[in-house]
Formats: C-alpha cells, structure tokens, sequence
C-alpha cells in the first residue's frame, strides 16, 4: 500500500500527522491513578520495530507481556494506534477487549476471532475495517511513526458490541480506567533507522 508513495510525495506530507494529544491514554476521561508496566521481549520501548511486525515483512503483531494489574480490575484492554499517520485521528492498529489479567500475547496473538470467545476476549476493529493487527505501513519519506501500544485495566461496566471500533471501545472505557501503560515502538521508511537492542531504549511506562 503506502510503500509505493513516492519519497517525495512522503517528504512533503511529514509535517501533516494525527497528533500524539489525540491518543487515547493521554484523554482525561481515561486518566487511571495506577501504573501498568507494558513490555516486549521482541523490542524496547522507544525503539524501531523489528521489521516482521510491519508490512514491511511478515506483518504479525508483536508479543506483549504486562505486570501490575491492580486488584478489581474487571476487563484488560489494548489498544495500539499511531498518532504519527497524516490522518485527523490516529490510526488504529489494534483493538482486544478482555485481555486475560495475569497474562500475555504471543507473537502473531492479535488475530481476528469472529465475535470472541466465552470468556469476553473479542478483537476488535483496526483502521483498515479489519479485525485483527494492522501491520505498520508509513509513507515512504513521512518520517518517524511511533506506535503507542496502550493497555488499561477497567472497573466494572458496560461490554462493547461484537467487534468494536475506537469510538465504542473508548465509550465503554470512560469513567472506568483504574490503571493505564503505555509501550512505545518507532518505525519509518525511506531514512536510517537502526534497529537497537532490545533494553536500549527506556524502560517501559
């Protein structure tokens, strides 16, 4: 898709982008008091996606791993966006509802899976109309993207639809975070952008 934009094209459009104010974790309806720590053993945070989470390569999503989920956490969300594209709000590259609390993803783990399963866990809606993991596809010349991977911890309330949408989810979310993370991963296209090793970037919020 947007890897055949032309680099100039790409260039001139850098200075057009979402806008890291519109992600979700920094909206005061979904201030939580508490600190989840969000992790991958694939990259550190603040640093570039290796390139078979893209659609640069395999396009599968990346494995996560979180610790410190409060007590009378009800539901565990995660939400990725990237607030870089040249879009009004930001792209949405993952959406799954009911996370297991004490647990993780698997690489690959973020799969579309119909209407979910028994225990509430549902796949929601990415930008692209799909379920499932959106593989980071920035214009070529755009400049850096960074992908804020955004894990909650909600209190008790009302389930989304089958399959929802950003504006769902963050309807059912207001009101009922208790604890927020946030894992951050660059990416870009047509500039240096070494990949680093996992740990040299700072530590995960």
């Amino acid at each position: 898709m947007l890897e055949h934009l032309p680099h100039w094209l790409g260039k001139a459009l850098s200075p057009l982008r979402a806008g890291a104010d519109k992600l979700a974790i920094v909206r005061s309806e979904l201030a939580g008091e508490d600190v989840i720590h969000l992790a991958s053993p694939a990259f550190a945070n603040g640093a570039r996606l290796p390139e078979r989470f893209t659609a640069d390569g395999a396009g599968v999503s990346p494995p996560l791993f979180w610790t410190g989920v409060p007590d009378g956490t009800s539901r565990l969300v995660l939400l990725v966006e990237d607030a870089d594209a040249p879009t009004p709000q930001p792209l949405v590259h993952a959406l799954v509802w009911g996370l297991p609390i004490d647990g993780d993803l698997k690489e690959g783990g973020i799969a579309p899976d119909g209407a979910g399963d028994a225990q509430g866990e549902d796949v929601g809606r990415n930008s692209g109309f799909a379920e499932g993991w959106l593989p980071p596809d920035p214009p070529n010349g755009h400049g850096e993207h960074n992908y804020a991977f955004q894990i909650f911890a909600l209190s008790e309330g009302p389930e989304p639809g089958d399959n929802p949408g950003r504006g769902e989810l963050l309807r059912v979310m207001e009101g009922r975070v208790i604890a927020a993370g946030l894992l951050t991963g660059t990416y870009s296209r047509g500039q240096e952008a070494p990949v680093g090793p996992v740990g040299a970037g700072a530590a995960a919020g």
